[in-house]
This record gives structure tokens, sequence and C-alpha cells, in this order.
């Protein structure tokens, strides 16, 4: 199957062909169909596969390929057309540039925002009249209650990484999003993993969706040759900074569980004259971006970053990635790996695995199928079983018990039946879900609808898409 198969208008083609693009990838494929024909979609596939423009293409071709058979152009209005939320600046920004670059032809307009960086100039561009928004969650709830974003026309919704939305906390944000989109919305789900958590949120919000899994739970590019080495904690700064020089790596990205380990890292590798950055979520916007274009120019060879801020960043031939902290989530594993051997080429992934991760490094074994190679000595307490999951804070709490001899509460506080916790399950309610919502008394101060008290079906049960019966229109952005 070729571009040219699908059923899109000219000037979307002709912006395909003008990036070269001939073939698509097996999740364009199969959800290019579905949304041209306004079908809701829930996509799983790994980053790096081309889900950005699996739902730009055909959203581009809905939104405006009447008007562009016509030859006529549309004018935008305040009130955005489509709404792609998205869990970081970084992949807000490039989800931005990829619908500039699909609807290059096109009579759309689009802008991006998201926070760190001042509202205004966001607010003068919502004010000019746009097409298609794309947004974090944080800053589109701040606009959304100071009046500035009319979501009352939006035909299409788009849920990029929702599962990285759910770990960074903007469940409840999305929820009261929704609650201003119109319930005969299109709307599409995609995620490079599936917890259960996404499975229920697709549940409350998508009405018989096409469900799209691309090589489900494949564990890694089989391009990317996977070692590990046992370290203690301290020592692990010195070690990258040994294999940096032993291995000549060239452009590496090496993550962290959080924000101050990732500046102390980068700290050390400067003190052994590695050029070294680092983002995170305490960077501002301007920084960020400052750091991404060091390391694609070459400028610094080592990019240390947290899995939050990771999301989005697409750097061409990066030769290594090293987790310095061994994650206790093995699905995050698989995407941090997949920040190499893109595009057909071959990379290198390093875990450097303390006694206190061996838990974690089983359970990734556990999801590749296969052991990783060892490199180096193996201590004994690699082969101890029984080693339990540990992520930052069960760590610091098991320290903080050792030192103190008191018995650890991480279990308790985390495992109890009716916790509120990020671990804690949801049940489905039609009551009225209050937690973090603004008062009515805000609501009413910043023109915001109230919203209703019970939760909003996303479309009646067994009733037809209004969008199935009829052909929509295609179209683009400019920025």
């Amino acid at each position: 199957m070729q571009f040219n198969d699908f059923p899109l208008c000219a000037p979307v083609l002709r912006a395909v062909a003008d990036a070269g693009y001939d073939t698509p990838s097996p999740i364009q494929a199969k959800a290019i169909p579905a949304i041209l024909d306004g079908r809701d979609v829930l996509g799983c596939a790994q980053t790096g596969t081309g889900k950005t423009a699996a739902f730009a293409l055909p959203i581009l071709h809905n939104l405006f390929a009447k008007e562009a058979a016509e030859g006529r152009d549309r004018r935008p209005t305040k009130k955005p057309r489509c709404l792609v939320l998205a869990p970081t600046r970084e992949l807000a920004g490039q989800i931005a540039e990829g619908f500039q670059a699909y609807g290059r032809h096109l009579p759309a307009r689009g802008t991006v925002i998201f926070g760190g960086v001042g509202q205004a100039p966001q607010v003068k561009k919502l004010q000019r009249g746009l097409d298609v928004l794309i947004a974090t969650p944080g800053r589109l709830m701040d606009l959304m209650q100071q009046g500035f974003v009319d979501l009352s026309r939006i035909e299409v919704l788009v849920l990029d990484e929702a599962d990285r939305m759910l770990d960074m906390g903007f469940i409840n944000d999305i929820r009261r999003i929704v609650k201003h989109v119109p319930d005969e919305a299109q709307t599409l789900f995609f995620s490079a993993t599936m917890p259960r958590e996404i499975k229920k949120l697709a549940d409350d919000m998508l009405f018989k969706p096409v469900k799209i899994e691309i090589a489900p739970d494949k564990p890694a590019a089989e391009r990317v040759r996977q070692s590990v080495y046992f370290v203690d904690k301290h020592d692990k700064p010195d070690k990258l900074a040994d294999l940096h020089e032993k291995l000549g790596m060239f452009r590496t990205i090496a993550f962290t569980r959080t924000k101050h380990g990732a500046d102390k890292l980068v700290r050390k590798l400067k003190q052994r004259d590695i050029r070294a950055v680092a983002i995170h979520g305490n960077k501002t916007q301007n920084a960020r971006q400052r750091a991404l274009d060091a390391f694609k120019k070459d400028k610094v060879h080592v990019l240390v970053a947290t899995d939050i801020a990771a999301r989005g960043i697409d750097v061409d031939n990066v030769t290594h990635v090293v987790n310095v902290d061994v994650t206790h989530e093995a699905e995050t594993h698989i995407h941090r790996i997949g920040r190499t051997a893109r595009a057909g080429q071959e990379g290198e992934a390093i875990s450097l695995c303390a006694p206190e991760e061996v838990g974690n490094l089983r359970a990734i074994e556990k999801l590749l199928g296969q052991p990783i190679e060892v490199v180096g000595d193996r201590p004994a307490w690699a082969d101890k079983k029984n080693v339990p999951l540990m992520n930052g804070q069960q760590n610091k709490q098991r320290q903080n018990q050792q030192r103190s001899g008191k018995p650890s509460s991480h279990r308790s506080s985390n495992h109890s039946g009716g916790g509120s916790g990020p671990g804690a399950k949801r049940k489905r309610s039609k009551k009225k879900n209050t937690a973090g919502k603004p008062s009515a008394h805000a609501n009413a101060k910043h023109g915001q609808p109230k919203p209703s008290g019970n939760s909003k079906p996303k479309r009646r049960r067994g009733k037809a898409h209004p969008n199935a019966k009829r052909n929509k229109p295609g179209g683009g952005v400019k920025g």
C-alpha cells in the first residue's frame, strides 16, 4: 500500500510527497482509513512508528477537503475544530510541526499552547482564530478558566501519549476538559503502552472504537543491543563516564529517575570533561529547547533526562541509551530504549543496575522474554531471590527505615484498598467527581459553563456516529 492509495485530498498527498514519504507505517495503514470514516480509534504503537502522521493526515483531510476541492479558503474562528492533548511541551511542539508540515498546502491555522512560558503570545494567537489547537492539559485548563478557550465546536479530540498523561497526573484535567467537548466529537487515543488505566479511560470516552495494536507487547527494537552492568548506586556517575570514554559514545541519552538526580549526574560528568546537559520539568521552556538544540547540533554529547521530559524527544542518530536508574515500570524501559535504533539504524542500550534495582531488572527481563546480557562482574546480590520492585519513593523509605529501625509505611499507604494515590484504582461512577475541580464561583467568574453533575457520556450507546454517514473534508495547518 502507498499513501496515494488513501482517499486523501490532493493538498495533503502533496505535503506527504514533499516530506519524502511513500509507504505508510503499520499504524498509519490501519488508523488512517478508520479516522477518515469518522470512527473513534484506540491505537497502541511504540514511539517512532509514525503516530503523529497517523492522526494528522486524516484529520486535515476531514476538516478541509471540501474547501480544498472547491479552491476556496475558510476563515478560521476563535473556536478550534480540532484539539490535540499532549503530556509535554516538547511533544506538543513536535505535533504542531507535524500539522504544519502536512497542512502546508491548506488554508488552516493552528497553534500550540503549553506552560513554562508567558501566556500573552499564546492568547494573542488564539484570538486571531485557529482550526487546530495542540495543548498540554495544565495550560489549557488555565486558559479555559480565564475564558480564552472555547471547545464547543471541537470535531476531533486527540489524546497522544495518553499513558504518560496518566503517569503525570493529568487524569482529572483530561476529564474536566472532555466535559467541554461536544459529545459527538470523534475521539482518538494514541499511546506507546496500554496499561489498564488507559483501557478504563477509553471505555469512558470512546464510542465503539477501532482498536489498533501494532506488535502488541513487543519488547524492543530488534536492532537495539542491550546489556547490563551491576554497580553500586554511588558509583554510577563514574561508571557512565568510563563507558562514555571506552565505548566512544557520541550522542547519548541517559535516563534518571528524578530531576535532582539528572542535575547531579550532569555535574559529575562535567567534572570528567564530558559535555552534558539536563532536561526535566524544573527547566524553563527556553532552557529545555536550548538543551535539545545543543544536543541535536552535537554541542553536548550526553543528554540527561527524566522519563516525563523525554516524551516527545525526537532526535536522529542517538547511538546509546543509558538507564542510569533502572525503572520500576518495565514498559517505560521499552520506551526509553526506543530513543535509539530509529529509521533502520542500530543502537545500544545499557542499564546500570544497583542492588535495590534487581527486582526492576527482572521485571524488565520478564517482559522482554529473555535475560539481558551481563557485562563485567556479577556480584552475589545480583542473584538474590524475591527482590521487590523498587521505585524512588520506596527506596528512600527503605533507607530511612534502615537508619531509624522503624518499619516502612509505603505498603500501607500505597496498597490500601481505598487509597487515592497514583497507584489507586478508580471505580467508574456516574456521581460527580469534584476532586480538584474549579468551584462554581470560579466558573462563573471566568465565564465557563458549569459542568453537569453526572459524567457526560461520550455518545449514547447504540447511536450511530454522525460522521460515519458523511464525507468529512480534509485540511492543514499554517503556523
